[in-house]
């Protein structure tokens, strides 16, 4: 009847029998194999379980324009680079006629 109830943690996965009365479904009664019968009560939301209030605008997470990680790589990565550069290879150079490097 898209009433909830709360029937506590022991019967969580559970398959039960409910016994109710069809004219006062406030309260029903779980059986369950190897456990004393117990009472459901109709599950009552408060006024502290309702909806969560709009947080302001100021909170709200805000779109980044940049990284200062990131800036801090790049910045590290154009370092290594620029050493690089400078290092002596010799990968392009060919041998001569008398076969010195």
């Amino acid at each position: 009847m898209g009433k909830k109830y709360e029937v506590g943690l022991t019967f969580i996965g559970c398959k039960v029998d409910i016994v109710y009365d069809p004219a006062d479904n406030t309260e029903l009664t779980i059986e369950y194999e190897g456990h004393p019968s117990w009472i459901a009560r109709e599950l009552v939301i408060g006024e502290r379980a309702g909806k969560r209030p709009a947080m302001p605008e100021h909170i709200n997470k805000q779109p980044t324009e940049n990284s200062r990680l990131l800036n801090a790589a790049e910045i590290q990565y154009e370092s290594r680079q620029s050493k690089q550069m400078t290092a002596v290879s010799y990968r392009n150079v060919k041998k001569g006629d008398m076969g010195h490097v």
